[in-house]
């Protein structure tokens, strides 16, 4: 028998699945990297699931998935990710902490799809290191690791730390992956088979909130946006922003009108009424704590505002526990 050298070795890639995981981010991932096998005609990756028990795990659309291993049985990989969907606490979180506690200990390359990057913070494994999370959990969880760099990116890769928003980004974060370790018309080569038209850099935004596709508006416009979602707690002036978008306040006024038929004033509150909104339902901060922390000084006018959006009052988004 011959031996496989250890550069001919597949790398392997393992998904740590939780109760209720994405299923659409995992197909995402292992289809990319299966079509990138396909591409360079040979097994280039390896992919194993796990689940806490070895059991299978059902996913956030019903579907149970059958998995490879469990923790305790679970080979060493290149790169793990955990993968969770719908919920951040689920009744095996304690053992799958520990896991990745350990296997960061050992210096292991850790990953993070959709909510997944929740419980890579939980378990200590984001510190010091830029990560991503989808747009709607982006608050709660700034508010409970503030100091983490949690960006509105799509994906992200800080040395040993991949972290996605879910999915389609799935998908883009492994066509990096895949340039990275075969190069840039590979990952083209990968993409064009699944018609994804534009592979987009960790740079890229996620979108900013409900029902807002950004993608066709201009780029200043886009910038201007970005600018007031990364300042919601102290908002800035409207001089502010039309000096920081590289425009006068008349420019930035048309702007507004002729692309999301809104001033920019109530763009703005717009965005930060949505931020509260997210905060109120996923964290237990307090009312007052969430008008401050969208840059209301007064509880009663974030109230105000609040009804005015959403038809409801703050109070009234509370989960019973809360």
């Amino acid at each position: 028998m011959t031996d496989t050298s250890v550069e001919d070795a597949p790398r392997t890639i393992a998904f740590l699945l939780v109760h209720r995981f994405p299923m659409f981010s995992l197909a995402s991932a292992v289809d990319t990297m299966r079509t990138a096998n396909h591409t360079v005609g040979r097994q280039f990756y390896r992919w194993i699931t796990i689940s806490f028990d070895g059991q299978p795990v059902m996913a956030s659309n019903g579907m149970k998935l059958n998995v490879d291993y469990s923790l305790e049985t679970v080979p060493s990989s290149d790169i793990a990710f955990v993968c969770a969907g719908t919920a951040i606490d689920f009744p095996e979180k304690a053992a799958v902490i520990s896991a990745l506690r350990r296997w960061g200990r050992r210096g292991s390359s850790l990953g993070a799809l959709t909510l997944g990057s929740h419980v890579l913070a939980e378990a200590g494994q984001l510190e010091g290191h830029r990560c991503t999370i989808h747009w709607e959990n982006r608050a709660g969880f700034q508010e409970k690791f503030p100091d983490i760099e949690c960006t509105g990116n799509v994906y992200e890769i800080d040395r040993k730390r991949y972290t996605s928003a879910g999915g389609t980004t799935s998908m883009d974060l492994f066509l990096e992956i895949i340039r990275r370790d075969l190069g840039t018309v590979i990952a083209n080569e990968v993409a064009g088979q699944f018609q994804h038209e534009r592979v987009r850099s960790p740079s890229d935004r996620q979108r900013v909130g409900p029902g807002r596709d950004l993608a066709s508006k201009s780029v200043a416009l886009r910038r201007v946006i970005e600018l007031m979602a990364d300042n919601l707690e102290k908002p800035l002036s409207v001089v502010q922003l039309a000096k920081e978008g590289g425009l006068s306040v008349r420019q930035l006024e048309r702007l507004f009108s002729s692309q999301v038929s809104m001033t920019p004033g109530r763009y703005y509150i717009t965005l930060r009424l949505e931020r509260a909104r997210a905060l109120l339902r996923q964290t237990p901060l307090s009312i007052f704590s969430v008008a401050l922390a969208t840059g209301f000084a007064s509880q009663s006018y974030f109230a105000q505002s609040y009804r005015l959006q959403f038809g409801c009052l703050p109070s009234s988004e509370r989960r019973p526990e809360q």
